[in-house]
């Protein structure tokens, strides 16, 4: 009697399973059907190529444009790579290479610039994180792939390149003829800012980034332990990630770097701080800008979600996306984006970037600014005349002096880079800031 009872309720669930299940399959099989019309169109065009056509064409160079442009219509990172560009991909992140020195993207149908890279052709010729290229050498760039305008700006050593650059704040176009150099990829570069703060910046995630910059950290620190860091990740286009979550994973000891989410399982994954003897815990300040990328974004926004570091900037650039690269059987590799890049807090940075906590524009150094502002004096008490005399003060104030004469030499590039930088001035008077409080409260 139980087994017939339960009949019915088995019958009926299985009624009610089908149609869902009937559905799915037919999903499937119109799915299916759309493709092998769409893949017969297609055919049929090649055929009519190869027929009529009014010159004979490449069948291998029609199947390859194709293959550019399916991936193209899906986002501005997705790409064909052919066999000698797959070479060139994989050398970005080892050795060196010739070209201008930008990290470029196609935002909103435009070859856009993510971040010129420092000290290369490109960024001593001014050029800048959002900066539109409408053409190189005088061939629009409008339907131009990025690989493709990555092979046109690349090139020898001493060679040119003239490209057409629009800015939201230029009224015409300018033509900005630059010379081709070895781009070195070192992409740690450290100093003191004094005695107690460090500054590293940090130009992009290469191979070697997390043993440089744990190397550079230890240099500085020496045998005393440091007060604070900046950590400068302007214009930092990003790299590799495992490089990104390992610097992270140095100033976190538990809880989520960054989470990957695709429509498949094997591209969901979430990668975690393990504790150790590594972990650093002094205070960080965190540069961003516009040109702050992938990578980089990563970083802040894991140091800024778990309260470890303050971002003092401007909002990030919003590359949020993974790009997988898959080799193909004939030396070539596809390049496509099969994840998203979502913060510890659940929040996805595409196109929304890192939003700072500090928000500080940045502002062009002005020699004749600065002459005025050194230049003006100051009244105050001691400048008045027949003022009374502090006796106390004046051994101080010759101590003071001994000190100071004694440190500038050593100070002067430091001191020079905060005059001219308002961004990293902001960040050292943060650090400043939390230092006396620190001491103040102990």
């Amino acid at each position: 009697m139980r087994f017939f009872s339960l009949l019915p309720t088995i019958l009926l669930s299985g009624l009610l399973a089908l149609p869902a299940a009937r559905a799915q399959v037919d999903d499937d099989s119109d799915q299916r059907r759309q493709t092998y019309q769409s893949l017969e169109v297609f055919s049929n065009v090649l055929t009519l190529l190869q027929q009529h056509y009014v010159e004979e064409i490449d069948t291998g160079d029609v199947l390859e444009g194709a293959i550019r442009g399916m991936l193209m219509s899906l986002d501005p990172h997705s790409s064909y790579l052919k066999p000698e560009d797959f070479k060139e991909l994989q050398e970005e992140t080892r050795g060196s290479f010739s070209g201008i020195g930008i990290e470029i993207t196609i935002r909103d149908g435009r070859l856009t610039i993510v971040s010129p890279i420092e000290g290369t052709p490109a960024f001593e010729k001014g050029l800048e994180a959002g900066d539109q290229i409408i053409a190189i050498d005088g061939e629009p760039t409008k339907n131009m792939t990025l690989m493709d305008a990555v092979k046109k700006l690349r090139g020898e050593k001493g060679t040119r390149v003239v490209i057409s650059v629009h800015r939201t704040s230029w009224q015409q176009l300018h033509d900005i003829t630059i010379i081709r150099d070895v781009i070195p990829l070192h992409s740690v570069r450290s100093e003191m800012i004094d005695d107690d703060f460090a500054y590293v910046r940090i130009s992009n995630f290469q191979a070697n980034t997390l043993r440089d910059f744990s190397s550079a950290l230890k240099k500085l620190s020496g045998d005393e332990p440091l007060d604070g860091l900046i950590l400068d990740l302007r214009n930092n286009p990003g790299g590799l990630l495992d490089q990104a979550v390992k610097v992270a994973d140095l100033f976190l000891d538990r809880g989520v770097i960054v989470s990957t989410r695709g429509r498949n399982p094997d591209q969901t994954s979430s990668f975690e701080a393990e504790s150790g003897d590594d972990y650093l815990d002094f205070p960080i300040v965190v540069l961003v800008n516009g040109g702050s990328a992938s990578a980089s974004e990563i970083v802040a926004g894991a140091l800024q979600d778990h309260g470890r570091a303050i971002i003092v900037g401007t909002e990030t650039f919003g590359k949020g996306s993974v790009q997988s690269i898959i080799p193909m059987p004939n030396g070539a590799g596809l390049r496509l984006t099969t994840a998203k890049y979502y913060t510890p807090s659940g929040d996805s940075i595409q196109a929304t970037g890192i939003n700072p906590d500090v928000v500080v524009e940045f502002k062009p150094f002005s020699e004749e600014e600065d002459d005025n502002k050194t230049a003006r004096p100051s009244l105050r008490e001691k400048n008045l005349p027949n003022h009374f005399e502090n006796e106390a003060s004046k051994s101080r104030e010759q101590s003071q002096k001994e000190t100071g004469e004694k440190d500038d030499a050593k100070a002067n590039g430091a001191a020079k880079r905060l005059r001219r930088d308002n961004q990293l001035r902001t960040a050292y008077i943060i650090l400043k800031s939390l230092k006396i409080v620190s001491e103040k409260t102990r």
